[in-house]
């Protein structure tokens, strides 16, 4: 991952803190990052409204703008499971035979189970800028679209 990978995957995590925050939607489905941009898919029943929509980015925004830590570290499983809960691990399966795992977590915001590199803080990831939200009614499927500048 270059360091622009980097920041926009960090940006994903932030990303769904809002949308637990705003929306509610937990279970994120995949993610896909290229250079600056990202598309994040979350299980949701309804396409969210243009409101909805500017206050996921506002919150975002206001999560950059904080300069919050973002905690990598290993746990046992079991251990992480008992403090996290089964969120940590969204639609992406774990094989069985994984007894640690690599957390990433930004503390009051969102804690994933992640093997991915991230930035050391928030502030880092640069203005995050929502392109599209797509609702696939068929899936259950909220796509969000964006990109991250410097």
């Amino acid at each position: 991952m270059n360091g622009a990978e980097v920041r926009t995957h960090s940006a994903v995590h932030v990303l769904k803190g809002a949308v637990i925050k705003i929306l509610g939607a937990r279970l994120t489905t995949s993610v896909h990052v290229s250079e600056n941009r990202g598309l994040l898919n979350v299980e949701f029943g309804r396409k969210p409204t243009n409101e909805e929509i500017a206050k996921l980015e506002a919150e975002a925004n206001r999560k950059i703008g904080e300069d919050s830590e973002i905690l990598q570290f290993e746990m046992d499983k079991e251990e992480a499971e008992g403090h996290f809960g089964q969120g940590i691990y969204d639609a992406f399966r774990v094989p069985v035979e994984v007894t640690r795992l690599k957390i990433v977590r930004i503390p009051e915001w969102e804690t994933n189970c992640c093997v991915m590199k991230h930035v050391e803080t928030t502030s880092e990831i640069g203005r995050l800028k929502i392109n599209r939200v797509r609702f696939r009614n068929a899936k259950h499927l909220l796509e969000i679209e964006f990109h991250i500048e410097p």
